[in-house]
């Protein structure tokens, strides 16, 4: 009776370890970093300053677009973050020892002419802080479609029209 009994407990233990044996080599899903967000984050080793939920929104044919961003400085030091993208003026934003700067929210985005990427698109953007050579990311390009997004979206460049001189008139 006791070889009938081994066999049935090792033949249920390796039941039991087929069945569940995988989670032991398989990474777990809620182990693996992502954006919770429709933005992007930027991993650490872009330097000390840490890029939160980056993204552009940008206007219907994408021709000018709103760098939004949350800046996050978790160090004893002011630092400077500089912001590049291929085509353009790189952007530097300060950010004060041991604070946050929330482009969109607190502070003005920044604000990018000729984009020319249209809307669900993504844009390489180069982020670099501190002595870093800094690290690219893929942000997407959203549009206005969505309501918390529609506040975002740039306001068109207004043009200032010429006034003319006025004109003498000939005296009566």
């Amino acid at each position: 009776m006791a070889p009938r009994l081994l066999a049935s407990i090792a033949l249920g233990a390796v039941a039991l370890l087929g069945t569940t044996g995988c989670t032991f080599i398989t990474e777990q899903a809620t182990e693996i970093p992502y954006s919770p967000s429709d933005g992007v984050n930027v991993s650490n080793d872009a330097g000390p300053v840490k890029v939160r939920n980056a993204m552009i929104v940008a206007d219907e044919d994408g021709s000018t677009g709103n760098l939004v961003a949350g800046l996050v400085n978790d160090t004893a030091e002011n630092e400077t973050v500089t912001i590049s993208l291929e085509g353009h003026d790189p952007f530097t934003v300060k950010v004060p020892a041991g604070e946050r700067v929330s482009l969109g929210a607190d502070e003005d985005p920044l604000r990018i002419d000729d984009l020319n990427v249209q809307p669900g698109a993504t844009v390489e953007v180069l982020f670099q802080s501190g002595d870093s050579s800094g690290r690219t990311a893929d942000v997407p390009v959203l549009d206005g479609t969505l309501p918390y997004y529609s506040d975002l979206v740039p306001e068109p460049e207004r043009t200032v029209l010429e006034t003319p001189a006025p004109t003498e008139t000939p005296a009566s």
